[in-house]
C-alpha cells in the first residue's frame, strides 16, 4: 500500500521545484547577458558612427611641403573637443598635432599625453610640455607603441598612424575615428593605466570586450598580457573564403601556421610584407608562406608600408598598432580592434588592392 503525500508536503515540493527552475533560468539569462556584446547606438555624426582614412603616399610623398590629409581630419576633431583629449602615441613630430593640442588646452580642454621614452624630447613634444600639457613616458626599453586618442570620453581615434610627418605623408597607414562611449571606456581605462598608474608592460582590463555599434560587432584587445594573439588566431581560423593582409612586421609562427592551413583548405590567402623588414632579416613568415606556395609580395613604397591589417572573408578587419610579432604580444604596449563590418572591410580591401598593385613578388 502506497502512503499518500500530505497536501502541505506536496505543495512544498512544488514550490521548491519552481524556485530551482527560476534560479536556473536567472543564471542562464545572466550568462547570456554577460556573453552578449554591449549594444550601443552612437550619436549621429558626419558620415556615420565611424570615419575611416588612409594616407596617400603616391600623391604626397614627393611634395616639398605637403599638408592636409589625415592630420587635417585628426586636428579638426581636436578642435571640436569640449572636455578632454587623452593622447597615447608612440611618436609626435608633426607641429600641426602639437598646435591643435595646445589650442585645445588654451580654450579649457584637459589635454594629457602618453608617449614612448625614445621620443619624449622631440620638438613637438617639447612644445606640449612648454605649454603645460602633462606628458608621461614609459621609461623602459620595450615600446609604448599605441596610437590612439580618446575625445571627450565618447570617441576614439586608433589605427597604425603615428603623429609624424613620415606616417602622414610618406608611409601607408590607416586611421579610424569611432564614436562610442563604451569603446572610449576601454581606451580610457588603458590610458589611465599608463598615465595615472604608470603601469606599462601589462594591459588594463577591457571593460567592454565586445561592443555592438548599430549592428557592427567591435572587439577590443590590448597587449601585453591581453591574450591578443589568441584572438587574432581565432578570427583567422574563422576564414572561409579569403584572407588578405598588409604587414609592417610579420614574424609570428602561429599566424603563419593558420594561414598555411587555411590555404591548404582552399582559402585564398594573399598578403604584402614591408620590404625593408624582410630584407633586414625579419623574414620567417615570408619564407614560410613562400615555401608553402602562397601568393605573397614585398611592398613597392620606397618609404614604409606601415599597416598592420588582416581582412577576412571581405567581412572582418583586424587593425591597430599591433604588429604581427612577439614584441607586440609580449613586450610593447599595443591596441587592436576586430571590426565585423562589410563596408569597412571593403574600404580596407580597396586600400589593400592599391598596395598589392605596387608590390613585387
Amino acid at each position: 500500500m502506497t502512503k499518500a503525500r500530505s497536501p502541505q508536503r506536496k505543495n512544498t515540493s512544488i514550490i521548491a521545484t519552481l524556485v530551482t527552475l527560476v534560479v536556473v533560468a536567472l543564471v542562464w539569462l545572466g550568462q547570456q547577458f554577460l556573453a552578449a556584446p554591449a549594444v550601443e547606438t552612437p550619436a549621429p555624426g558626419p558620415g556615420s558612427w565611424y570615419e575611416l582614412y588612409f594616407t596617400d603616399p603616391d600623391t604626397t610623398a614627393n611634395l616639398k611641403d605637403p599638408a592636409g590629409g589625415v592630420p587635417a581630419a585628426v586636428t579638426a576633431s581636436f578642435a571640436a573637443a569640449q572636455r578632454s583629449l587623452d593622447v597615447a602615441v608612440y611618436e609626435i613630430d608633426l607641429p600641426v598635432y602639437a598646435d591643435a593640442l595646445i589650442q585645445a588646452q588654451a580654450r579649457g580642454v584637459r589635454v594629457r599625453v602618453v608617449t614612448d621614452t625614445d621620443y619624449r624630447d622631440e620638438r613637438a613634444a617639447q612644445a606640449l610640455r612648454t605649454a603645460g600639457i602633462p606628458i608621461v613616458d614609459d621609461q623602459r626599453d620595450p615600446f609604448m607603441h599605441n596610437k590612439f586618442v580618446v575625445i571627450d570620453g565618447s570617441a576614439v581615434w586608433t589605427g597604425s598612424m603615428n603623429f609624424t610627418f613620415n606616417d602622414a605623408y610618406r608611409n601607408n597607414n590607416n586611421a579610424i575615428l569611432i564614436r562610442s562611449t563604451r569603446l572610449a571606456e576601454n581606451y580610457t581605462a588603458q590610458f589611465e593605466h599608463m598615465f595615472t598608474d604608470r603601469v606599462f608592460n601589462q594591459a588594463a582590463a577591457v571593460l567592454n570586450p565586445a561592443v555592438n555599434l548599430s549592428g557592427t560587432l567591435v572587439e577590443t584587445s590590448f597587449s601585453p598580457a591581453g591574450n591578443t594573439a589568441a584572438k587574432v588566431v581565432d578570427v583567422l581560423n574563422s576564414a572561409q573564403t579569403s584572407v588578405q593582409f598588409m604587414a609592417f612586421a610579420f614574424t609570428r609562427a602561429d599566424f603563419t601556421d593558420v594561414l598555411l592551413a587555411k590555404a591548404q583548405a582552399g582559402v585564398s590567402v594573399r598578403g604584402v610584407f614591408e620590404r625593408r623588414q624582410v630584407e633586414a632579416g625579419a623574414d620567417s613568415a615570408w619564407q614560410a608562406l613562400q615555401a608553402g606556395g602562397l601568393d605573397v609580395r614585398l611592398d613597392g613604397n620606397p618609404y614604409v608600408l606601415h599597416h598592420k591589417v588582416f581582412i577576412i572573408d571581405g567581412q572582418i578587419v583586424v587593425l591597430g598598432s599591433y604588429n604581427f610579432s612577439r614584441n607586440a604580444e609580449d613586450y610593447n604596449d599595443e591596441n587592436l580592434l576586430i571590426i565585423h563590418n562589410a563596408e569597412i572591410a571593403a574600404a580596407f580591401a580597396q586600400e589593400w588592392q592599391k598596395v598589392w598593385g605596387r608590390a613585387e613578388k
